[in-house]
């Protein structure tokens, strides 16, 4: 009750009236009114994304992955190569045991744990990139076990989840990436015997019947006003993908139009003019770019072309992640993650390294990155599709993603692009996205790269990817992190690990009187927002600058204004970070520092000293009568963790300073590098 009338203040009265209304549409659907209404479908398919798909890969790869996904054993976030049978129990969640009962999807409370377990894991092997695998296989081998084991696992779906009931059908947006796993099997499949014969004509009509259901199913439950994030964009991209793959019925014109144009609308709306995703979410810039990427390529090869705007703008997003991607290839985990798979286009991608490599093995280690770093991929295709040299030089080296996408003939592209005068980073400053980069020796072991968050909580009323970081920061040296943002480790469930990852003291910031900066009204819900403001940002020869405030305490008894200014000096290799703390009153003060999982770090009589490779980070505190208190892995309350994948946690030391401040007060911190 509390997190629906939270839910209630977030909404305007247009918004109110057409939730009713949609719960009314609910309703009726449960009686059998306005369902699907299933009819023959008449035509051809659609052409796939290329003209010759690729076959250049190393098919043991392949086949192995395909065959482990035949015996049952599947990979789930956290749990890795589980028994789950073939073919799976489509409604039961791998993680707890617990089976969601067979009743009308709409009505179904999916985030009562008590009913489905964790929903997370529940849906993520129905999104079927498995199918893309066992597809992939039957592509490169023509071994018909792959072709016909995706036929058995589709017949299991349709019999287990038939529609319009259970928990596979009340989201659009899981409707909307499994159709477009589905799009990109049915081309890989193309000629196999799946289709041939009575027994291949019925599939093939079951198969057509299902995706007609999910697209009404889609068209009629869109994420509106405070939901109309990522969401909407991954609705609008399953809708578009489908209905060009299957222009097979009478309604699949008006879904193309409408999804195509609103689609391009959403896209500028949710990403600002400066490439930064609104979500404030880096997972989400890489997942809403790969949505861009494979709409406009499914468009562009059945003559449907979106515009220049849009083609810029995901230029742009690609060019925020090259700037914020550190020499060893680390990307910020600032934001929500979920690491759930919309394409598996890699299969068995192995976990990311515990901590990133030295810079002297990372170039050792590109030949494996295609399987891991999401980032880098994108980049290679950006290098490609762009013809940029820089995002090349930031990629490394050709990745099987991009093959997949773009073809074989694309890696001669990519190899004739030219490196040696590439300047990089490519931005330093993304004002609309409130992030800015500070250091000196970009691309070289002596880098040193800050990035800076002096953006919004988040995107819409409801912020639900935000996290509770205003003027936090994160700093690597030659390309080995020293302080990171921990991650996001949980969604659904276990809400006392969710508020931490995604509250102030998870962030290398200030907290004051044990509160998050901004108010939390739920698991996806922010009810109050910390507004921030960037005051200014200088990057020199010697030095940069920058400064930023919000007002998020300005909301206790005796209000308090946070303004942070941060000075890299840039010989002598010292950040001094002074934090002005505006108020009338006593206040508790901490600031957090949370260092990477591969750092050594002890108290030192001056400080604290942190170490990872050949890296060392000194930081001292201009008053030396605040002691700082480290923190590993405690438990209540949570503090000292780390979180590179969903549901995945471990120990990391946090550093700590506990103040007390009568007034305006100004803090110092020096952080030395050597």
């Amino acid at each position: 009750m509390l997190w629906k009338l939270n839910r209630l203040r977030a909404m305007g009265a247009k918004e109110i009236l057409y939730r009713v209304q949609h719960a009314s549409q609910a309703q009726c659907e449960k009686r059998g009114l306005g369902l699907a209404q299933l009819s023959e479908p008449v035509g051809e398919t659609g052409g796939a994304w290329l003209v010759e798909l690729p076959d250049s890969f190393d098919v043991a790869q392949y086949r192995d992955a395909a065959d482990r996904i035949l015996a049952g054993r599947f990979d789930v976030f956290a749990m890795h190569r589980v028994d789950l049978g073939f073919p799976p129990c489509w409604n039961r969640d791998p993680k707890t045991g617990t089976e969601a009962p067979l009743t009308f999807g709409k009505t179904l409370n999916y985030r009562d744990e008590r009913l489905v377990g964790d929903i997370k894991y529940l849906w993520e092997p129905n999104r079927h990139a498995e199918l893309v695998t066992l597809a992939q296989a039957w592509h490169l081998t023509r071994e018909e076990k792959y072709a016909v084991g995706c036929r058995v696992l589709l017949d299991s779906w349709f019999e287990q989840c038939p529609y319009p009931l259970g928990v596979n059908w009340t989201s659009s947006l899981e409707h909307a990436v499994r159709l477009v796993n589905w799009a990109v099997a049915w081309h890989l499949l193309g000629s196999s015997s799946v289709f041939s014969g009575e027994m291949g004509t019925a599939f093939r009509r079951r198969w057509l019947d299902s995706i007609f259901q999910h697209c009404y199913f889609i068209s009629g439950h869109f994420s509106r006003h405070s939901s109309a994030n990522n969401h909407l964009l991954g609705e609008l991209m399953g809708l578009f993908i489908a209905s060009v793959t299957w222009p097979m019925w009478p309604e699949s014109t008006r879904w193309r139009t409408l999804a195509a144009q609103e689609f391009e609308a959403e896209a500028l709306k949710q990403n600002a003019p400066d490439g930064v995703n609104r979500e404030q979410a880096i997972w989400y810039q890489h997942e809403v770019a790969d949505m861009m990427l494979l709409c406009s390529l499914v468009g562009r090869a059945n003559g449907i072309e979106f515009s220049g705007r849009y083609w810029k703008r995901l230029e742009t997003m690609l060019e925020f992640i090259a700037s914020v991607m550190d020499v060893g290839g680390n990307v910020p985990m600032i934001g929500d993650a979920d690491d759930a798979v919309m394409v598996r286009w890699v299969p068995d991608a192995p976990p990311p390294p515990a901590h990133p490599l030295p810079f002297r093995e990372a170039e050792e280690s590109l030949g494996q990155f295609d399987s891991f770093n999401v980032y880098r991929s994108l980049l290679t295709t950006g290098a490609v599709l762009f013809k940029r040299p820089d995002f090349k030089a930031k990629a490394g080296q050709f990745d099987q993603k991009s093959r997949w996408l773009l073809g074989d003939a694309s890696e001669q592209t990519y190899d004739s692009l030219p490196v040696e005068d590439v300047q990089l980073p490519v931005q330093r400053a993304f004002p609309d996205g409130g992030y800015y980069i500070m250091g000196a020796e970009f691309e070289t072991p002596r880098e040193v790269r800050i990035v800076a968050d002096v953006g919004p909580l988040g995107y819409l009323s409801i912020a639900a990817h935000g996290h509770a970081d205003a003027l936090s920061f994160t700093l690597s040296a030659g390309g080995q992190e020293l302080l990171i943002d921990p991650g996001t480790f949980s969604y659904h469930t276990q809400n006392r690990w969710r508020d931490y990852f995604r509250g102030t003291s998870a962030h290398n910031t200030v907290r004051v009187d044990g509160l998050d900066q901004s108010v939390t009204g739920g698991n996806f819900l922010w009810v109050q927002h910390a507004k921030t403001h960037c005051e200014r940002f200088e990057a020199g020869a010697e030095q940069d600058v920058l400064v930023g405030s919000h007002d998020g305490y300005r909301r206790l008894k005796d209000p308090v204004i946070h303004r942070r200014e941060l000075l890299y000096e840039k010989t002598a290799r010292v950040l001094t970070i002074t934090d002005i703390l505006d108020c009338r009153q006593s206040h508790e003060v901490e600031i957090f520092w949370h260092f990477a999982e591969g750092c050594e770090v002890q108290i030192e009589e001056e400080g604290v000293v942190a170490r990872h490779g050949d890296a060392l980070l000194r930081m001292t505190m201009s008053d030396a009568a605040w002691r700082p208190e480290l923190v590993v892995g405690q438990e209540d309350p949570p503090l000292g963790w780390v979180s590179r994948r969903f549901d995945e946690k471990v120990p990391a030391v946090s550093a700590v300073w506990h103040l007390v401040i009568h007034g305006t007060t100004s803090i110092k911190t020096a952080i030395e590098l050597h």
